[in-house]
């Protein structure tokens, strides 16, 4: 599993966009600045979509204000299902929504969660990242069925 220190892994995903899906390359997003990276196990789930990612929408200008360039939320979802995701959540263009489809990036990160048996097939644990530079200063990953320690009000208090 990736660690405090670790440089976040470098490979092409793509990313929900206005004008559609976007490839985008992690090198160039966690790359300069402070960049806070949060992962759910899939959009449009009840805990994802009435917590987490409305959380980090609402306190979007508390993130910026104590420095942070940019904020991710990441999902082993398709681009498409990003972006509605986005729009039913109105998270505006303050958010990246990035889709690791295949779920190679966050094999890479060693933070896969196995989900095969409820039908929902290999997918992300919920966590929360924070990187300075493209190295891993903060993460937070959740318990089984927990949404404590990833929380947009735990990172920031964690900034």
């Amino acid at each position: 599993m990736i660690k405090k220190g670790d440089k976040v892994p470098a490979m092409k995903l793509m990313a929900a966009t206005p004008e559609g899906p976007r490839e985008v390359d992690t090198a160039e997003l966690f790359g300069a600045g402070k960049v806070v990276l949060f992962a759910v196990p899939g959009a449009f789930t009840p805990t994802c979509s009435a917590k987490h990612l409305p959380g980090f929408v609402e306190h979007l200008p508390a993130l910026k204000a104590k420095g942070v360039d940019r904020v991710i939320c990441m999902a082993v979802n398709d681009a498409f299902v990003m972006g509605a995701w986005a729009k039913d959540q109105k998270t505006g263009e303050g958010i990246v929504m990035l889709a690791d489809g295949s779920g190679a990036f966050t094999k890479a990160l060693g933070l896969e969660l196995d989900l095969v048996a409820r039908g929902l097939g290999v997918r992300s644990q919920r966590f929360a990242l924070v990187a300075q530079d493209g190295v891993v200063t903060h993460l937070a990953v959740e318990e089984p069925g927990g949404f404590d320690v990833s929380r947009a009000e735990a990172v920031l208090e964690a900034l």
